[in-house]
């Protein structure tokens, strides 16, 4: 599937799936990565940048700003996930901090601003993490949904089992008040006159869970990457064991995605991994098949028992106009395979005598 150049804002909590999502996106020859926002989510706001600005030096992006904005969500307590991602949020994998101080001193939120106001209708905004950045962007600047020319938020779920509470998904149930702020705003702009295609495409766990990785994929990278050796990573091998990848990046996602395995074995999903965000960077990059429903979104914040449950109106029973695309249909087996293709690229030229 063709790409036209794609300049994406990125707003993440890596995260082993994040993780995988930004090295995809660096992968992508087509895309400009802007900007790299840290949120708190899977780790504290300092690990994600921490996490972010290694991976992207790994990946020979070190120039990329990574920046922080909120360091908790809007009205609830911070609730992280090691179980989850493991302490540093990457699983088994390290990496050295490259060297200088960053840039997660200037402000991830005004970031935003300034870069949508400076070129309308030109950047793709894409989420991965509970939305507490872009809620307080649009309280600060209530024109974004029409200065941005995308939106593609991973969250939520309808027809499927919540990942988090039984009816809701991490990433809104990390912040439900943000991510309630989020669909009110893109409400009232379509009531203004929003152009329906600058709604935000929200890929839910409906259709995210679907990208179900198997162990074999890192087989494949490694052939792709021209590494030494297989990279065999199975469920009969010890808890933690580590990687023996030649190439660094293969290694670093092996020894992240096998916690990730472990996680969902645990858990009696089979040694499997759910890459939901890398779903979401294929949609911002162009490079994902997908269809769409329209959507009227709404967000649960006061029920204990149903607090940061999404709720989809298809019908239109409320009345109200649209204010999502809900990813409804996509094709995991090219996704993968598109995947493996563009890592495998990146990999060849990060260690070109691996």
């Amino acid at each position: 599937m063709g790409a036209a150049r794609s300049r994406i804002l990125l707003d993440n909590d890596t995260g082993i799936d994040d993780a995988l999502a930004l090295a995809y996106l660096a992968a992508c020859e087509h895309v400009e990565i802007v900007a790299v926002t840290s949120s708190p989510g899977n780790v504290d706001a300092e690990a994600v940048a921490a996490n972010n600005r290694a991976l992207l030096a790994l990946c020979g992006q070190p120039a990329v700003p990574v920046l922080i904005g909120a360091r908790q969500p809007l009205r609830v307590a911070l609730v992280t996930t090691p179980e989850t991602h493991g302490p540093q949020g990457v699983g088994y994998a390290t990496l050295p901090a490259p060297p200088g101080p960053g840039e997660e001193s200037l402000d991830a939120i005004d970031f935003w601003i300034e870069a949508a106001r400076a070129e309308p209708g030109e950047l793709i905004a894409l989420f991965t993490a509970p939305l507490t950045n872009f809620a307080l962007a649009l309280r600060r600047e209530p024109r974004l949904p029409w200065l941005l020319g995308k939106v593609v938020i991973m969250g939520g779920a309808f027809y499927h089992q919540g990942n988090t509470t039984p009816t809701a998904e991490w990433n809104t149930h990390v912040d439900p008040h943000a991510a309630a702020e989020v669909f009110a705003a893109y409400s009232a702009a379509a009531e203004a006159g929003l152009d329906t295609e600058k709604l935000p495409i929200l890929c839910s766990l409906d259709t995210t869970e679907r990208f179900e990785m198997r162990p074999e994929l890192l087989t494949d990278l490694a052939a792709a990457a021209h590494c030494t050796a297989p990279e065999i990573v199975s469920e009969a091998d010890p808890s933690g064991t580590r990687s023996g990848a030649s190439n660094p990046l293969v290694r670093y996602l092996s020894d992240a995605l096998r916690f990730y395995f472990e996680f969902h074995r645990d858990y009696d999903q089979g040694y499997i991994a759910h890459v939901h965000d890398f779903f979401a960077a294929g949609i911002a990059a162009g490079t994902m098949e997908h269809r769409t429903r329209a959507a009227t979104v709404a967000v649960e914040t006061e029920s204990p028992l149903l607090i940061g449950t999404t709720v989809a109106d298809f019908r239109g029973l409320w009345g109200k106009a649209a204010n999502a695309h809900v990813v409804s249909w996509n094709d995991p087996d090219a996704g993968f395979a598109e995947l493996v293709d563009r890592l495998g690229a990146l990999a060849r030229q990060l260690d070109p005598m691996g």
